[in-house]
């Protein structure tokens, strides 16, 4: 499913590995006075039909400037978060022309970067399969808020998460993030980024972020004050504030 919100320069949104294009809602009416944002259920996810098999990080991020070759769209503001943020970095590297700019928000140079974290990663898609959706997105759903999240919150991060992912595309996605490490070509990045993260993001925590900006020529790096892991959804207006701040400046 795409979204196509708003006027202005295109804004291509890639959600996380638990979540689906829905999970920009609270922030697109935010920037669409002056971007065109635009959502996307990655392959296997939510609305998206499966993949034929693996499409590993070079696919995942074909497919997402292929929503922009469907569009017509030649160059974008790219925003990923977390594994969409992954995403993101690849498209910087494998098509750099079709970059406006880069955000980069609580993401991670790939669970590559570590045997336990590529493990961990590699293990995921068993687990779904094991336990379903529902189960599976209510033990994990906690750790993507803030601690000051209220049960409502994790309620429905849970159940989105729930509706999102399914086998074989959440498995994939594991895959490619397993076999990520970007850490070492970070420093090839050309467009202009932003690294965004929440304070009390405990996933991808804001070590990682400060990791990336540092690595990568000229970024700009922020906290979100208050927000956990999702914090586009947790604390949609600061993000949204951070994006067009980053996003106009030149303006």
């Amino acid at each position: 499913m795409i979204g196509d919100t708003g006027t202005g320069a295109p804004l291509l949104c890639l959600h996380g590995i638990g979540s689906s294009g829905a999970s920009f809602d609270a922030i697109t009416p935010l920037l669409a006075d002056r971007l065109r944002v635009i959502t996307r259920d990655a392959p296997g996810y939510a609305a998206a039909p499966d993949p034929g098999g693996p499409p590993g990080m070079d696919g995942y991020a074909d497919a997402a400037v292929a929503v922009l070759d469907d569009l017509g769209i030649g160059r974008a503001h790219v925003l990923g978060v977390s594994w969409g943020g992954v995403i993101a970095t690849r498209i910087a590297l494998r098509h750099p022309d079709r970059l406006g700019s880069l955000i980069l928000a609580d993401s991670t140079r790939g669970s590559g970067a570590s045997p336990e974290k590529a493990a961990a990663m590699r293990a995921r898609g068993a687990e779904l399969a094991g336990s379903g959706p529902a189960a599976f997105a209510r033990k994990r759903a906690a750790r993507l808020l803030s601690p000051a999240a209220t049960p409502a919150q994790v309620d429905a991060v849970a159940a989105a998460m729930a509706a999102a992912i399914r086998m074989p595309g959440y498995g994939y996605a594991a895959e490619s993030m397993a076999a990520t490490d970007h850490g070492p070509r970070l420093g090839e990045v050309r467009a202009r980024t932003l690294v965004l993260v929440g304070e009390h993001d405990a996933v991808c925590p804001p070590a990682e972020s400060r990791l990336i900006a540092a690595a990568i020529p000229g970024a700009r790096y922020a906290e979100i004050p208050g927000a956990g892991h999702l914090s586009n959804q947790e604390r949609p207006e600061a993000f949204a504030r951070a994006v067009r701040d980053f996003l106009h400046s030149d303006d």
